[in-house]
């Protein structure tokens, strides 16, 4: 058998185009600093939204998950009581940590003591109010969070695409469209970053001020219940008026 034969192929490598070669490359390790760099300050002030709107978030559902003002289940109970006259357990097996089980509690109380029922209400009232108020809290930063983010992504993208035509203009006769498609694309990244920040933001809004109309529902009820199913050797004051009259 001939030498030619015997021969080991030998394959000569071939130049790698710059452009392919670039997007070959692995990708560096501070990307994400690359990303608000690229952005610009749109996406910096983006950021720093987000890591509000993620603060508050959690604050809420750690507020929501220690008191659980939801849970009617002490209420339910207190009432039953209440409405067989079990005047002491149905104070005791209230919950007074919970907003609706406080209200209750004090609409009990009232009651028990003769207060006056215009005062006594008006009273449930004030108390009320402070609790949905503090349920309330810092759910109007999270939705105006939830409102400028969009904004300031759409406000990053027109100031991104009116740098990308001046550069366009500034080359004159020598048009290069890639200096066209990397400002577009720059530019739609802001509007990328606002709608990904208000989107979970507007939900998490959403969500936690439907539980928190769900509580002030839930306080106006069970104290209605109070004075609809007030036992009936409870008197107030205004029974023991028209009782002397």
């Amino acid at each position: 058998m001939s030498q030619e034969n015997n021969a080991i192929p030998v394959t000569t490598s071939t130049p790698v185009d710059s452009g392919i070669a670039a997007t070959l490359e692995i990708p560096p390790t501070n990307g994400v600093l690359e990303f608000l760099t690229i952005g610009g300050p749109v996406v910096w002030i983006l950021m720093v939204l987000s890591i509000i709107a993620l603060t508050i978030i959690f604050i809420k559902i750690w507020q929501f998950f220690s008191l659980r003002p939801e849970n009617s289940t002490d209420i339910q109970t207190s009432l039953n009581h209440w409405a067989n006259n079990h005047v002491d357990k149905a104070v005791l097996a209230l919950n007074k940590t919970r907003p609706a089980s406080e209200l209750v509690g004090l609409a009990m109380s009232g009651i028990l003591t003769a207060k006056d029922p215009a005062l006594l209400r008006e009273d449930l009232q004030r108390v009320a109010n402070l609790r949905i108020a503090s349920l309330r809290a810092y759910l109007r930063p999270l939705e105006i969070i939830g409102t400028l983010s969009p904004l300031l992504g759409l406000l990053g993208t027109v100031t991104g695409m009116i740098a990308a035509f001046q550069q366009l203009a500034a080359a004159g006769n020598q048009v290069d469209p890639s200096i066209l498609s990397g400002g577009i694309w720059q530019a739609l990244l802001t509007t990328a970053v606002g709608l990904g920040v208000a989107i979970p933001v507007v939900a998490a809004h959403s969500w936690l001020e439907r539980k928190t109309e769900r509580v002030g529902a839930l306080i106006n009820d069970s104290v209605t219940q109070v004075f609809t199913t007030k036992p009936d050797n409870v008197q107030t004051s205004t029974d023991r008026a028209k009782q002397i009259t």
